[in-house]
């Protein structure tokens, strides 16, 4: 337990000083949360050595920037100046991208190439029904064959909501206050800067108001980032639902069966709560030195390698359930335990998994799943998803996994995805769940507490809202995250007054 100490360097100057503290001196100012949850953390870490992952970080960046490139101009539609200019500065940092000497959108071959100076030339393609990829540094091709993914839904024109996108023509229910809720759909998208690109609220399963940017519709699938990671804890959801696996089982990682590995003691559960002690490095974690290097949260991303053996080599640098850190390792284990499962347990294919067991069922006909070179799903963060693709997920979560009188998740599933994370609480961060959900734990948005989300970088937010049987979902452009996470605020603030609740 930390107590209120005056530091020992201020003490030994005041003896030296002929003095000592007075006896009725004002008592010293506690130490801050931040400091506080790093002196938790170094009391409780175990003995290792962080490892930086090879390669230069520009080299990293520009393959990131190009695959970022050839999403946004090859399935959103948008224009390659604008993208370069406004989207996924995650992946693509933006202090790296001015090295690029020459860029190059290839629209007959759909493909993206980026040169720096030394000529180092980073390129990105269009991979069939598997989206956009990053490739390895003089390779054209990644290391596995494209998928074709087909859906078995019907035409979307004709099929009722939410199967489909027939609306009915009928009007809400008069305790629904629609100039209200047309406010908020306007603050959403104010002020420009924003970017706001889509706008999607549902109420009871139907869908209250949506609105999109300039170009861009309700079939346009749209940069996500880590709500992704919350589609990974559904794909496991799935799993465990058909008995594939057990929330709290031990980990299968095949790399951590090896006698007297401790992993052993990290279970599923712990892994989906960003609460697995993997020494995995973040340059969001509290207290990280971005002078130390590139961090692998980025490079599962942009290495070009295997990213499931990456994330399974890490060691342990917390017990599990003990220190909550988000990083990606998490989420990509995650993945590599639901390929294994399905490709071993159900003997399906892995690429189809999602479009069979989940899209088809909830009507989400746009969304696009990506991977690696090696086709590692990268659904830490490398998912492309529609406004209303990402309102349908949100509301399986809304209906407690069932949909259409079908379980797709097990029960008490949600409620696990809804409850702050035990390790989380301890840190004195009370905002992340289970199965990659962030719950308003402390009221850091202007929603009830009991809300949960889906939440990207850029601003990128699916937000269930049980006590107002409510969706919302905002997407935007990465440049105006900012400015957008002040206007979904607003707009959040103006649909609790629009909406009662139940």
């Amino acid at each position: 337990m930390l107590h209120r100490l005056i530091p020992s360097f201020v003490l030994l100057a005041l003896l030296a000083a002929g003095c000592a503290p007075a006896e009725d001196a004002p008592e010293p100012a506690a130490e801050n949360p931040q400091s506080q949850l790093l002196a938790r953390a170094a009391e409780l870490e175990l003995p290792g050595e962080y490892a930086l992952p090879p390669g230069d970080p520009v080299v990293h960046s520009t393959a990131g920037f190009a695959k970022i490139l050839c999403s946004n101009v090859f399935l959103s539609g948008l224009d390659p100046d604008f993208a370069a200019e406004h989207t996924g500065f995650f992946t693509a940092l933006r202090q790296h991208r001015g090295a690029v000497t020459d860029r190059v959108v290839d629209y007959e071959n759909q493909r993206v190439h980026l040169t720096l100076p030394d000529g180092t030339v980073r390129s990105a393609k269009l991979h069939g029904d598997q989206g956009c990829l990053a490739l390895p540094i003089g390779e054209e091709e990644p290391y596995y064959e494209s998928v074709e993914v087909v859906s078995t839904l019907p035409d979307a024109e004709n099929t009722p909501w939410p199967l489909g996108d027939l609306l009915p023509d009928e009007p809400f229910p008069a305790d629904v206050d629609m100039d209200k809720v047309a406010q908020a759909v306007d603050a959403a998208f104010a002020p420009p800067e924003a970017l706001t690109a889509a706008f999607v609220v549902t109420h009871r399963g139907r869908l209250l108001a949506e609105r999109y940017r300039e170009g861009i519709d309700h079939t346009t699938p749209l940069e996500s980032w880590s709500m992704n990671k919350s589609l990974t804890g559904t794909l496991m959801g799935i799993l465990i639902q058909k008995g594939v696996y057990d929330l709290w089982e031990s980990a299968p990682i095949p790399e951590w069966q090896g006698e007297g590995d401790p992993r052993q003691a990290i279970r599923i559960g712990d892994i989906m709560r960003m609460s697995s002690g993997l020494r995995c490095r973040n340059l969001g974690d509290p207290g990280d030195d971005p002078d130390i290097g590139y961090p692998d949260h980025l490079y599962l991303y942009t290495g070009t390698v295997n990213s499931f053996e990456w994330a399974a080599g890490k060691d342990q640098q917390w017990e599990p359930d003990t220190v909550g850190r988000y990083r990606n390792c998490d989420p990509v284990l995650t993945n590599y335990l639901v390929r294994l499962g399905v490709e071993g347990e159900l003997g399906e294919n892995y690429h189809q998994f999602p479009q069979r067991h989940l899209f088809d069922k909830l009507g989400m006909r746009n969304f696009i799943a990506m991977t690696d070179p090696y086709g590692n799903f990268l659904l830490q963060g490398y998912g492309f998803g529609s406004g209303r693709d990402w309102a349908r997920l949100g509301n399986l979560y809304l209906q407690d996994g069932v949909v259409n009188g079908e379980r797709i998740l097990p029960e008490g599933y949600v409620e696990y995805a809804s409850t702050l994370a035990p390790a989380w609480v301890a840190d004195g961060r009370p905002v992340y769940g289970g199965a990659f959900f962030w719950v308003n734990g402390d009221g850091g948005r202007p929603i009830p507490t009991s809300a949960f989300r889906m939440a990207g970088a850029g601003g990128q937010s699916t937000i269930i809202i049980p006590t107002h049987d409510m969706v919302v979902v905002r997407i935007g452009h990465y440049s105006g995250g900012g400015p957008g996470g002040r206007a979904l605020n607003e707009a959040l603030s103006l649909l609790m007054e629009a909406v009662p609740a139940n």
